[in-house]
């Protein structure tokens, strides 16, 4: 149908004046002369004061049209095959139904001339529209075609090892060069919209799987079945990228690609190892202008957070973030030094590797082919008249012995340490080799961390939760009849997981004066932890349940992260500190 058309049925239905279809017209070719990629009905819902969505509701009345809910109807995969790949991303249609040889086919925008063409010539039959969300079709397509599979059909007419070589480059989500560097780059997209941290491209006999970690937790992607062809040249692609070698497959690589999505700066770091079916692709997603959030935005309590305060603006001294990997200490330790980062204070980092730069702050990466280690960094950087010194990781006894040194000549020293719990770290340190005292002496906080889940604020509500439970679980008896247990029942803005994003939970161990005597003779984690609980401090489960009582997070999240942390303090893990 034509422009005029489109302007007849929308005035007839009465859905917009003569006059408001000029001007909301005029407005809309202005916006997408301005890069906008709003639908010209998606835009006319907007100024109407309607969700797109309700738009197209009132439109299918209107036009005696079904409007259709995708999410809600399995499509045949022979319906599927009757719109080709291409017309059905590049137009968001979506194949829904064949009867009495028709097909129905769901559009957002089924007054558009050029896709009426291009269905019509790939469904060579009778067509008739069903209205939906362009968000609910997109969905869709990559539900049932995969990510990337709009550019399949361009690689089966490529060399699909014909690569190309780009500098730091845009990623958008309608990149339109080569088709492999395409999907690289949707793939990417796709990531960067679902919030990953991680992508992972793991190749098996029979197929490449790709997986995002979203929130902590891996989820696969949805891909064309025959990417597998393919993974040669997308591997190469991401090599090649991160400024790899592309002919060592046998050994593992490393590499960084510096991109911009949406204005954003995104670091992506790339490992590469060898496996039995082909290389295995890892990438971490570091997004720059994340990291510079205020102490208020990790999830500490009021008391923690005053404490914390004042433990970072400390002119001597250790504090030692603990957790597994992924609990998010170096978010942690980069929140503290932006929050005391000035020109009064020289900061120095070793770090492996540096994750984010922090403007004012001398960052060292940790090369260690070349010999320079943690160890070997941290004795140059007291050379250089630091205040605060931050060490990526105590891992060995030269770097514990160089950063309680630094500690005791009076510098600030932040670092980790891989301890369940934060009084298991002094049994750590001593069991490294560290003499009692010098522990006792320079460390002045330990704090175990993890990350749970959110709940998503979109689809939350009550549930109920059996009292002998919960009591089993050792939540607080006395508070269990104040308390509303809220959970998220999965919506489209969460991926139906009922968590969007992610907070911290946290032990913050002080050292005062009834610490360091049990330190100096030895004292076991839980004997260290019984004294520190009797002086205020909360258990990573106890403010778990702190932040399930105020919403935040559910019982089966705090339970998930702090299991192993209660499973090792009940078996007595970490508890001898037997002399050196």
């Amino acid at each position: 149908m034509a422009y005029r058309s489109l302007q007849s049925i929308l005035e007839r239905t009465g859905l917009v004046t003569p006059a408001q279809f000029r001007d909301w017209s005029a407005s809309w070719r202005t916006s997408v002369d301005a890069g906008g990629t709003e639908t010209q009905l998606a835009f006319f819902a907007r100024e109407a004061g309607l969700t797109e969505e309700q738009f197209l509701q009132k439109l299918s009345l209107a036009l005696d049209w079904p409007f259709v809910e995708l999410g809600k109807q399995t499509i045949e995969t022979e319906v599927r095959k009757r719109i080709s790949t291409k017309v059905a991303f590049q137009y968001s249609v979506f194949p829904v139904e064949v009867r009495n040889a028709v097909l129905r086919v769901a559009a957002h925008n089924p007054f558009d001339p050029g896709m009426q063409a291009a269905v019509q010539f790939d469904a060579k039959g009778p067509v008739e529209y069903a209205l939906a969300t362009k968000a609910d079709i997109e969905k869709a397509l990559k539900k049932y075609y995969g990510v990337g599979a709009e550019t399949l059909d361009e690689m089966a007419e490529d060399d699909p090892m014909e690569l190309i070589v780009g500098d730091d480059r845009e990623i958008t989500g309608d990149d339109q060069e080569a088709s492999v560097i395409k999907f690289v780059n949707q793939v990417v997209w796709e990531a960067f919209k679902e919030r990953a941290t991680d992508i992972h491209f793991e190749p098996s006999e029979d197929e490449l799987r790709i997986r995002y970690r979203i929130d902590g937790i891996l989820h696969q992607t949805p891909l064309p079945p025959q990417i597998k062809r393919y993974q040669a040249a997308l591997i190469s692609r991401i090599k090649v990228m991160a400024g790899m070698n592309i002919a060592e497959k046998r050994l593992p690589q490393d590499g960084r690609i510096n991109v911009r999505i949406k204005g954003e700066e995104i670091d992506i770091r790339v490992s590469t190892v060898p496996t039995v079916w082909g290389e295995s692709v890892s990438l971490r997603l570091l997004t720059r202008g994340k990291i510079f959030f205020g102490l208020d935005k990790l999830g500490f309590g009021k008391d923690e957070d005053a404490a914390i305060r004042d433990l970072i603006v400390k002119p001597h001294g250790i504090f030692l973030v603990t957790g597994p990997t992924g609990s998010g200490k170096s978010t942690t330790l980069y929140a503290f030094l932006s929050t005391i980062n000035s020109v009064t204070k020289r900061i120095i980092t070793i770090e492996e590797p540096v994750e984010y730069e922090l403007k004012g702050i001398n960052q060292i990466p940790v090369r260690g082919e070349i010999g320079l280690t943690f160890a070997m960094g941290l004795r140059h950087i007291l050379r250089q008249d630091p205040n605060v010194i931050m060490v990526g990781e105590i891992r060995d006894l030269e770097t514990a012995e160089i950063a309680i040194r630094a500690s005791l000549t009076g510098h600030l020293v932040f670092s980790t340490l891989h301890t369940n719990d934060a009084p298991s770290a002094f049994t750590r340190l001593i069991d490294m080799g560290i003499e009692p005292f010098l522990v006792a002496s320079s460390v002045e906080a330990v704090m175990a961390q993890r990350l749970v889940r959110t709940i998503c604020p979109h689809c939350k509500v009550p549930q109920k939760v059996d009292r002998d439970y919960l009591v089993k679980v050792g939540f607080p008896e006395a508070e269990i009849d104040s308390t509303t247990f809220p959970k998220g029942i999965g919506c489209e803005e969460c991926r139906q997981l009922g968590y969007q994003g992610r907070t911290g939970i946290h032990e913050l161990l002080v050292v005062g004066e009834s610490i360091r005597p049990l330190v100096m003779n030895r004292a076991t984690a839980s004997q260290i932890a019984t004294v520190a609980r009797n002086e205020g401090m909360r258990t990573l489960r106890e403010d778990g349940w702190r932040k399930v009582k105020l919403g935040i997070t559910t019982l089966e999240e705090v339970l998930r992260v702090t299991q192993s942390e209660e499973h090792a303090r009940s078996l007595g893990v970490g508890e001898k500190a037997e002399p050196a």
